[in-house]
Parts: C-alpha cells; structure tokens; sequence
C-alpha cells in the first residue's frame, strides 16, 4: 500500500467520512470526481490505496490539499521535523514518492514537499486541489516537464517555476529520476 498500513485505514475512514458529511452518496461523489463508484468504495474500504491523481481529484472535490487531508489522518506534526520522521508516500502505479519534508498545520499557510518521480512518470491532475493554491516548484535533480494550464514548461536543475494552477502535469523527462521541492501556499 502507499501509507503504511495503519494511516492507509486511517485515509480510508478519513475520506468516507468527509463524504458522509457533506451527505453525499458514492454516486454523487463519484459524478463530483469523475471517478468509478467502485473505486471509490474499495479506497473507502481500504482495500485500495489511491493513486497520487486520485487523491487529487479527491481533494478538489473536498477543498483541500493532499498535505492537508493526509495530515488529518496522522498525528499533529511537531515543529521539528527531523528527516527520519518525515511522511513518505508511494504511488504505486506511477512509481511517485511524495515526502512531506514540513506538514501543514492549522496555524501555518506553507508547506514543502519533496517529490521524486522515475524517469518517463507522468501524473496529470485535472483539476486543483484547492483554487488559488500558490506553488512553487524547484527542480533539483533531474530534468522535468511540468505544464501548467496547458502551457509547458521544461525545467532543469536549479529552475524555479512559480504557479497558481487550474490543471497540471509532471513528467520526468529522464533519464534519471526528477527530484524536486515543491512549496504550498494557501490563500
């Protein structure tokens, strides 16, 4: 699985019950995201663990960054994060590794990602998690094509691209793995 197994649950119940209380059936949430009922109901069982484009299209539909909705299934973060501590997570099907180097917290608008995709991975995200959502990417191994709201942008160590986004996708460019720190600013 992504997570390990226990967050995993945690994620599962997390996202059944945000439908629940916006009293939403599968149906409806499926329609909202565009996604299988199936697929749905199996992550909500945790008999799956989501794919990184899923999630994101789950939190569009929720209002909020994937940062967010994973730290409200972990314990509050503490304000040193030494690296051994810091979340991983795994997209299986892409090969994505998603590091949570400072997690959200309720009282702090940034967060800084690190993320590391294998050569030839490409993640399409159809819709922001959250609009408005201010990025900053920068690129520090690797070479990355990252387009934004169709137009793309291909970037190489040391490049910075900064972004408000509709639509987006990564794509290591190879040939070995992009890495890249990725800091979120909410409105």
């Amino acid at each position: 699985m992504g997570i390990e197994m226990a967050v995993d649950e945690r994620l599962a119940g997390r996202l059944a019950e945000l439908r629940v209380e916006r009293g939403w059936t599968l149906e409806e949430l499926a329609r909202r995201a565009d996604v299988s009922r199936s697929t749905l109901s199996r992550v909500e069982r945790a008999e799956v663990s989501p794919t990184a484009a899923l999630l994101g299209r789950l939190c569009a539909v929720y209002g909020r960054t994937m940062s967010r909705l994973l730290a409200e299934v972990e314990s509050a973060p503490a304000r040193l994060v030494r690296a051994g501590d810091q979340r991983v997570w795994r997209d299986e099907v892409s090969g994505f590794v998603r590091r949570s180097v400072s997690p959200p917290h309720n009282s702090l608008r940034a967060e800084i990602i690190e993320g590391r995709l294998p050569a030839g991975a490409d993640i399409a995200y159809d819709r922001p998690c959250v609009p408005g959502l201010e990025h900053h990417l920068w690129v520090l191994e690797g070479e990355l094509e990252l387009t934004v709201d169709g137009e793309p942008n291909r970037l190489g160590p040391g490049d910075c691209l900064r972004y408000v986004a509709a639509t987006s996708r990564f794509r290591s460019l190879g040939p070995g793995e992009a890495r890249y720190a990725l800091v979120v600013v909410e409105p």
